[in-house]
């Protein structure tokens, strides 16, 4: 197993925590032999018990990513820092964007765009000093748009953008950023989707044909694709996305 991590002082924070993304990639990022930190926005009993759970000490911290004091009061309640994966994001149904409210669209855009510029904007100066690496998890359908994915597809658009924005500008400081991408996944994001209704057996149906692999991935997919370019094993690789998406986007 990689022990990547294990000579790396300060943690990990990983904000979304307690989705299943989230999760995966906390329990990866122990694995390897980083501390985490659990930012999580109310599901507390969660958090804590995916902390007791860890093979690594591990705290959990709340944090309402759309308020910029609480951010910075997350950096500096986790203290030094090598590594900021931001997986946070809300429950996204899927529907045409003609029938998106205003009010909607808005309220997305404060829970995708707004919080990851809040809680990078706070993890700058711990990243600078230790010279580390921001993760996003965004979305496959950036590169290749499924109809009615509009509402996760346009602002993590504009999160990939931040996203290489820091990299380009922050790489003097030694800080590298980097994007993944999810597809259709067994769990996550499509778990709510296909329990909601937005999804049914021919709808899955349909998206599995349009991957090329013939089926879905996994978080612990996602974590693999995270971990690496959190890694030194990326030590040359920033401003770049990585779909984990089983070809969907080719």
């Amino acid at each position: 197993m990689h022990r990547d991590f294990a000579y790396r002082q300060g943690v990990a924070v990983v904000t979304g925590a307690t989705g299943g993304i989230g999760a995966a990639i906390a329990q990866m990022l122990a694995e390897r032999g980083s501390a985490v930190v659990l930012a999580y926005r109310s599901n507390a009993a969660a958090a804590e018990e995916l902390a007791s759970q860890l093979p690594r000490k591990a705290r959990a911290i709340q944090a309402d990513l759309t308020d910029p004091a609480a951010c910075v009061e997350l950096f500096a309640a986790a203290g030094e820092v090598h590594t900021l994966v931001h997986a946070a994001g809300p429950h996204v149904p899927m529907m045409h964007l003609s029938r998106v409210e205003a009010d909607q669209f808005a309220e997305q855009v404060a829970q995708d765009v707004l919080a990851c510029f809040n809680v990078v904007r706070a993890a700058l100066p711990a990243l600078r000093s230790s010279r580390g690496s921001l993760v996003a998890v965004t979305t496959a359908a950036t590169r290749r748009f499924p109809v009615r994915d509009g509402l996760s597809a346009v602002p993590k658009g504009a999160v990939e953008a931040l996203v290489r924005g820091i990299a380009a500008e922050e790489g003097r400081f030694g800080v590298r950023a980097n994007c993944v991408g999810p597809g259709m996944l067994t769990d996550g994001m499509a778990t709510r989707l296909i329990a909601s209704g937005d999804l049914d057996e021919r709808a899955l149906d349909v998206a599995r044909a349009n991957i090329p692999l013939r089926s879905f991935g996994s978080a612990a997919d996602v974590a693999e694709a995270v971990c690496f370019l959190a890694s030194d094993r990326a030590r040359f690789i920033t401003g770049q996305k990585l779909d984990v998406d089983g070809g969907y986007t080719v």
